[in-house]
């Protein structure tokens, strides 16, 4: 466990911070090689089947991350509160909330899968491939909440690396897999999707196992299960719903984005299949000081250090910003061979409009390292409504593109939309960051410990 309430914030903050990195580097790995697997052994017509559908995926699974996230939240404020009996009583809610809307999500997402690969514009030729992967994903959608949910309460506890250990054990797994099904057994993409599903199953396992026996406040009896505290299910919900659909309404966008990508020929859709793989790459930093700024944030709400969260807050902002330097020198110099290591095409169409993507949009990810940290970090303060706004304005911009810019200029309307949206969508936060009361009245907190 770590208490983020004492110490020196940019220590705790990156010493916090780096275990989620590595984290989700892991993830991106088996992303990346899962990928490269599918692209070599089955062909781009298996990769392009399954980078039409990569959205739809990215839509449930980040939801029920956000999920998973934003109930930790109200975890990590009552363990910041040292309320131990809260901290068992918020993690078995996570529990039985997370349950029942994941298996809503299965059986409507197996249900109108067919009528949703035809919105997604996914070609004809394609769906015999792309409907039995997607299927798989979704069918083991439970198994991902529910590791989601136990790894989010042992980083709400102040524990980075447990499941780092645990996701570490799960990639490996997983690709194994991946090498299993697709080479020796044959079974094609729908292998590689039973792969990652498997290893969801045996991840969540695993860390269930390690929390009944590491963690006293995480083992749950009967009675935390019982006569929940309305007051703190109804603040579990609405953070935990206004993350995922903070997630949901970003990928949606993107989900409406691919839809017009994926008239543009199989040509573009691997580039960008491609482009986005290393996007999240580059991308994964935001991600990892937004996950940090949640817990840090919620922790010293609880304890009353405001002071605190605000100078957590400048240094999540300061470092992203550094990565974000990096990620555009890695476009312009080495981003032909990250396209070709991903996808392992020689095709120049693919790695001229990948490289392209990367060239211009790493350069405005300063915008983005704003609006991931003030987000996250507002979602740890309570603020549920403005991280949505600005999520809301994302999916309506990307919309509007798919709908105007990319039929006037093709793959080029694609490159220039995420860009033209954080512009849009960072300007809430910002604005709100400096009204919220909780971080600015003079009398709030324990400002002069």
């Amino acid at each position: 466990m770590k208490d983020l309430t004492k110490g020196k914030p940019s220590t705790l903050i990156l010493a916090f911070a780096l275990p989620i990195f590595l984290g989700n580097l892991l993830q991106l790995t088996y992303s990346v090689t899962d990928t490269r697997i599918v692209g070599s052994f089955l062909g781009e017509d298996a990769l392009a089947a399954v980078g039409a559908t990569t959205t739809l995926s990215n839509l449930i699974i980040g939801f029920l991350l956000g999920l998973a996230n934003g109930f930790a939240i109200i975890t990590a404020q009552r363990f910041g509160a040292k309320d131990i009996r809260g901290v068992k009583k918020s993690f078995a809610a996570s529990l039985v909330l997370g349950t029942v809307i994941s298996v809503v999500l299965t059986v409507l997402g197996l249900v109108f899968l067919q009528p949703i690969l035809r919105f997604l514009n996914v070609p004809e030729h394609l769906i015999p491939v792309a409907g039995p992967y997607i299927f798989i994903i979704i069918a083991g959608l439970l198994a991902t909440f529910l590791y989601d949910a136990c790894a989010a309460a042992l980083r709400a506890l102040g524990d980075t690396v447990t499941p780092l250990v645990i996701l570490a054990v799960s990639v490996a797994l997983n690709i194994a897999g991946d090498l299993l099904f697709v080479l020796v057994l044959k079974a094609g993409v729908r292998g590689a999707a039973a792969a990652t599903v498997l290893a969801q199953i045996l991840a969540f396992v695993i860390c269930w196992i390690y929390m009944l026996r590491r963690y006293e406040m995480l083992r749950l009896a009967q009675e935390d299960f019982r006569d929940a505290d309305t007051a703190m299910v109804k603040n579990m919900l609405g953070s935990g719903l206004s993350m995922g659909f903070m997630s949901s309404l970003v990928n949606i966008g993107s989900l409406t984005l691919q839809t017009a990508i994926n008239k543009l020929g199989q040509d573009i859709i691997v580039a960008h299949t491609a482009a986005r793989k290393i996007s999240e790459i580059f991308m994964t930093m935001f991600s990892v000081f937004g996950q940090t700024m949640a817990t840090y944030c919620g922790q010293n709400l609880g304890a009353g250090r405001i002071d605190r969260v605000k100078k957590g807050i400048r240094l999540g902002i300061f470092y992203t910003c550094i990565w974000c330097t990096l990620s555009a020198v890695a476009s312009y110099t080495i981003g032909r061979w990250l396209v070709y290591l991903v996808t392992g095409s020689t095709n120049e169409v693919v790695i001229l409009n990948a490289t392209n993507y990367l060239k211009f949009d790493t350069l405005f990810y300063y915008v983005t390292a704003v609006i991931c940290v003030l987000r996250n970090a507002m979602q740890g303060l309570g603020d549920h409504i403005t991280p949505l706004i600005s999520s809301s304005l994302e999916m309506v911009g990307k919309i509007v593109i798919a709908a105007t810019l990319v039929p006037m200029l093709g793959y080029t309307g694609v490159i220039v939309a995420e860009p033209l949206v954080w512009f849009i969508m960072v300007i809430p936060l910002v604005v709100q960051i400096f009204r919220m009361p909780v971080l600015w009245e003079e009398n709030m907190g324990n400002q002069g410990k």
